[in-house]
């Protein structure tokens, strides 16, 4: 048993003053006053490790020439059946520097060059290879506005316009709905024959179809943003919007929690390199948090660097969120949102023990992590 003291402990369903996280194994044993006695080494500060639920860590790396870099793949716009693991590289630089700020746990998503560009991937950022970093998925990611419709030379058929992005991808919704009502009908009638027979990207399509898989939509403005609605509205979509870092007025964010769509916010502070970008502003988080939409956050890696997602929260603190409340949109929120909340996010008996002891605030400028903690085992100390 390892005890942990901490002076003051955000668990991400509250704050325990002067309490202990007692680790058993790879897991959290109890946190509390009397969690576990005496604790074996004393904290100013414990939280909860750091998640990024949006990124493209081991897929665009450190030291390496961009000619290298694997968040997309130029083949096809349609790719659903493509899967990020067998992209990502656990040598990349970024991930020690992810470690020692914190950032344990990151969802890595393929690129938004394709209108589907491929399955997500939960991965420990401490994992020796891709087979013993992954922890689940997340998601299928797809983008709509300009970034799909700007690849005109990459290879396969290409849209030039929002029109035409939406047009390939409502064509292969509709075609694999077609195949799906027709199996439907011949299970139905045992006098028919089923024939029906799906490629590997219509088995995916499928089961987004079906709401079995969620697409993680790149999107930054408002009219592309109602665009989703229209298909969530007319496919019956599971999805969440990443990004909308052009939303810059209120209304958006109140039709993305009518429709019950969550946001994953970000990447802040990075250059406006694009015109569908030129209303970004860190104010803008006010009408994120004002609607009272579902969101975490991401960095987008290397966009911002994963190092840095801490950082991000002086914007929401600043817009009335509590440090508590700002802490628990990278922890407990990002772990909901990308589905792993029932191992990860807080400090709780059951869940993974992956916790970070600070020198002090983590929001002052001045505090690190002097111990780091993951599964139980100690991977950092200062």
């Amino acid at each position: 048993m390892i005890n942990l003291k901490g002076d003051l402990i955000y668990t991400g369903n509250g704050v325990v003053e002067n309490g202990v996280v007692s680790i058993d194994g790879s897991t959290i044993a109890g946190v509390g006053p009397a969690a576990g006695g005496d604790g074996a080494a004393s904290y100013p500060v414990i939280t909860p490790a750091i998640i990024d639920a949006h990124c493209h860590i081991g897929l665009i790396r450190g030291g390496e020439p961009s000619d290298e870099a694997e968040a997309n793949e130029h083949m096809g716009a349609l790719l659903a059946h493509a899967d990020v693991l067998d992209s990502i590289q656990m040598d990349d630089a970024g991930f020690e520097d992810s470690i020692e700020s914190g950032v344990l746990y990151s969802c890595v998503l393929p690129g938004s060059g394709n209108i589907i560009g491929g399955n997500s991937a939960v991965i420990r950022n401490y994992g020796l290879d891709t087979n013993a970093a992954f922890i689940r998925r997340s998601g299928i990611k797809a983008a709509f506005g300009y970034n799909p419709m700007h690849v005109r030379t990459w290879k396969g058929e290409r849209p030039f316009t929002r029109m035409g992005a939406l047009a390939m991808l409502r064509a292969k919704l509709h075609d694999v709905k077609a195949k799906m009502d027709k199996q439907a009908a011949a299970e139905a009638d045992p006098e028919k024959k089923n024939d029906v027979t799906y490629t590997a990207e219509e088995a995916v399509m499928k089961a987004i179809l079906r709401g079995e898989e969620r697409m993680r939509i790149h999107v930054h403005k408002a009219d592309d943003i109602a665009a989703i609605i229209r298909f969530v509205e007319e496919w019956g979509l599971n999805v969440v919007v990443e990004h909308t870092m052009d939303i810059h007025q209120p209304g958006i964010y109140e039709q993305l929690k009518e429709h019950g769509i969550p946001v994953i916010y970000g990447p802040m502070d990075c250059l406006a390199y694009k015109v569908e970008l030129k209303h970004e502003s860190w104010k803008n988080v006010e009408y994120l948090i004002d609607s009272g939409v579902e969101f975490g956050l991401m960095t987008d890696h290397p966009v911002i660097m994963q190092k840095m997602l801490l950082f991000e929260l002086r914007h929401f603190v600043r817009m009335g969120l509590t440090k508590e409340q700002a802490l628990d949109v990278i922890t407990r929120k990002n772990a909901e949102l990308i589905g792993v909340g029932d191992i990860l996010g807080t400090i709780e008996e059951g869940k993974w023990a992956s916790v970070i002891c600070w020198n002090g605030d983590p929001f002052a400028l001045d505090s690190y992590p002097v111990a780091i903690y993951a599964e139980g085992e100690l991977i950092y100390e200062a």
